[in-house]
């Protein structure tokens, strides 16, 4: 079986991965965390190692910190969780604070305390991966490249990677990091599928209004880069929750998500991330949710992106091209 780049690079053999950004309650700077989210944490936690999933995705601004501090809570009730699982967080987003507006912020200045600041709240001496969150267009490679070593040489992070980045923006930071990027992760799912589109609709008038970056999907395989995707569940929008502005393409997509189910004897969220899986990529989801229940229904997600046909996949991608038509 084909390995994911992740796995041939011996960092993570999950194909899922559990976003940590509901973790902590509110994204109100007021409201502290209390045992309670704890315990939900530990419970989606607990949930998501009974399914296989290993990898943790967290970001410093996940409500407001207030994600990662409850993960280091869970640690720290079960602290031989750390070395069976992979933490990965991000840095580079800056929130409104006052009179200043949300921004971006890729300097050295606020990638070093950024990530002490994410240890400090895991409670633990490294992170697995680090994440640059959103392009920041004042970034200077050669300032990350230095702030990256800093960290690798202290053991505060081990590897490194991006999200929501073209190739050519990749290319740009990489020629100056002496470690690879590892991961880029993006928005993809059934609701959100023009990474599918840009490479279909080459030399076709539809492909006008493509906003996604050209070759990306071909760059990060040819590159061996992991490619992650945020929001692949789409809200539930396919697999249970009918959504208040929902059309009736939208609902006939769920009902084929829900038959593909049916005839396979499985869930509709394990349908839903098999299609993204199916590709060639390897896709690894970062699956959003704290609900347990709904962590386990996508226990057979790998299972189904190895059964599911290619009359079925295209089947999925024509119905949610009519489902996202304005």
């Amino acid at each position: 079986m084909k390995m994911m780049p992740l796995e041939r690079r011996g960092i993570s053999n999950s194909r899922l991965a559990l976003g940590c950004m509901g973790f902590g309650g509110s994204w109100s700077a007021e409201d502290a965390y209390t045992d309670d989210h704890v315990k939900q944490a530990e419970m989606a936690v607990d949930a998501a190692l009974s399914i296989g999933i290993t990898f943790y995705d967290h970001a410093d601004i996940y409500t407001r910190g207030k994600a990662e501090s409850v993960f280091g809570q869970v640690l720290k009730r079960q602290p031989q969780l750390r070395e069976q699982i992979v933490i990965q967080s991000k840095v580079g987003i800056q929130l409104e604070d006052g009179a200043l507006p949300a921004r971006f912020n890729f300097s050295k200045e606020h990638i070093l305390p950024s990530v002490d600041g994410i240890l400090s709240r895991l409670g633990t001496e490294y992170i697995d991966i680090l994440l640059l969150h959103r392009p920041d267009p004042l970034m200077e490679p050669d300032e990350i490249a230095e702030a990256f070593s800093q960290l690798k040489l202290s053991g505060k992070v081990r590897n490194f990677g991006v999200s929501n980045m073209s190739p050519g923006q990749i290319r740009f930071l990489q020629r100056a990091l002496p470690d690879p990027i590892v991961v880029n992760q993006i928005e993809m799912s059934l609701l959100r599928h023009d990474w599918i589109d840009h490479g279909i609709h080459v030399n076709q008038k539809a492909g006008l209004n493509d906003s996604f970056p050209e070759g990306l999907m071909e760059f990060m395989q040819m590159e061996d880069i992991q490619i992650q995707a945020w929001g692949p569940l789409a809200q539930g929008r396919f697999s249970g929750r009918v959504h208040e502005k929902a059309t009736e393409a939208e609902l006939k997509t769920a009902a084929l998500v829900k038959q593909l189910a049916e005839e396979n004897d499985t869930t509709p969220e394990s349908i839903v991330l098999a299609w993204l899986m199916k590709h060639p990529a390897l896709v690894q989801p970062v699956i959003g949710t704290v609900n347990p229940e709904r962590i386990i229904a996508c226990r057979d997600a790998v299972r189904q992106s190895e059964l599911m046909t290619r009359d079925q996949w295209y089947s999925l991608l024509i119905s949610a091209r009519e489902a996202n038509k304005p």
